[in-house]
This record gives structure tokens, C-alpha cells and sequence, in this order.
């Protein structure tokens, strides 16, 4: 079994154990030896990381090639449009090449924990929050998407990784569970069933 741990991070909280720049790393929240980031999350973006002591499970939640899904709440700059939504749902052009389709909705407001230190909010300028569900895992990727459709990101909270997600945990808290390593083999059941082997010919007298 692989350990597996559900982080919700905080803004500003690097995905490394060892702090830098004056800012916090994991290990002044998770005091868990041998466990280690699977993939990563902005310092200046919150929600969850998950880290786990197994290099195939590692391998398999951050890895583009398995393309798990991972679901993002954000909060943009204005009123987001109709046509801005279908262009991420669509798939859009960045520098680094065309993204994949994704999920896009607009959404109300989420009861999210308020965010240390706020945004800067402009007067007279509205905000609205999107969700959005991406199979990639490019550098800064959800919010150079919104940025390109004309809504940049003032805030932004991962709530999912394929099945795991932040629900019950705090900023700064984590869950710790077991699940099976994609590198261990299903043990085979006693019960099972043989194939019959092949008759062995008798040779002729």
C-alpha cells in the first residue's frame, strides 16, 4: 500500500519541504517522513497537493500522460462571458501550444475560507468565479488560459485531484490515507479457478 496525503495549502506556502525567500515550505505543516509532492502548486495559489511516499503513484498524479483530471475554482477579473467560457471549454493557443479541451462554468461565489492576505480588488470593477477542470499540467496554466480569454485571476483554489479532493480540510491541515500502488500486482485469489493444463501425450509403447 502507498501512503497518500491531502494537503490544502495555503497562499504562499511553497510545494517543497525547505522554505526560500522568506517563504514557508511543506515541512512547517506536514511532519510525515519520506513523503514527497506529486507535482506542484504555485506559491501564490491555494488548495490541494498531494503528496505520497510511492515514486509509481507520484508518477502517476502528476504526469501529463495519465491526464487526470484536476478541478480548479477562480476568481477573475470581471464578469466572465459566454464566449469566454466556450474558448476554455474549446481548447485555446498559448506560447507553449494548444491546450486541451476542458471544463468550464461560471459558478457563485464558493464558502471558501477568505484568503490571507485579501486580494486587491479594483472599485468599480467587478469579479466572478469560474470552475475549471484541466487534463494538463502546464506551468501556471489555468492562469495564463483565463488571462488569454480577457479575465485574469485574482484568486485561485484547487479543489480536485481525480478523486481526491480538499473537502473537510482547513487551510494548512492534511488527511492521510492508504491506497494501492500502481506498481503492486493483484494477489491472485486461492479461489480462482486453474486453467486446466494440457494433457501430456504417453509415449507409444
Amino acid at each position: 500500500m502507498a501512503k497518500l496525503l491531502l494537503f490544502n495549502k495555503p497562499f504562499g506556502v511553497l510545494s517543497q519541504f525547505t522554505a526560500a525567500d522568506g517563504h514557508p515550505g511543506l515541512a512547517d505543516y506536514v511532519n510525515i517522513p519520506e513523503v514527497y509532492p506529486a507535482g506542484r502548486l504555485d506559491r501564490d495559489s491555494e488548495g490541494l497537493l498531494l503528496l505520497t511516499d510511492d515514486g509509481a503513484l507520484q508518477a502517476q498524479i502528476s504526469s501529463p500522460r495519465f491526464k487526470l483530471e484536476k478541478t480548479y475554482l477562480a476568481q477573475v477579473e470581471g464578469e466572465v462571458t459566454e464566449r469566454a467560457l466556450e474558448q476554455l471549454a474549446s481548447g485555446i493557443t498559448l506560447k507553449d501550444g494548444p491546450t486541451l479541451p476542458a471544463k468550464a462554468r461560471q459558478v457563485i461565489e464558493p464558502d471558501i475560507w477568505p484568503r490571507v492576505p485579501p486580494i486587491r480588488e479594483r472599485k468599480n470593477i467587478p469579479t466572478s468565479w469560474i470552475e475549471l477542470t484541466i487534463r494538463e499540467g502546464r506551468n501556471r496554466q489555468v492562469r495564463r488560459m483565463s488571462a488569454h480569454v480577457g479575465f485574469p485571476v485574482l484568486r485561485l483554489v484547487r479543489r480536485q485531484i481525480g478523486a481526491w479532493s480538499i473537502e473537510g480540510l482547513k487551510p494548512g491541515e492534511h488527511r492521510q490515507m492508504n491506497v494501492a500502488s500502481p506498481k503492486a500486482k493483484p494477489r491472485r485469489s486461492h479461489s480462482a479457478k486453474r486453467k486446466p493444463r494440457p494433457a501430456r501425450k504417453r509415449p507409444s509403447p
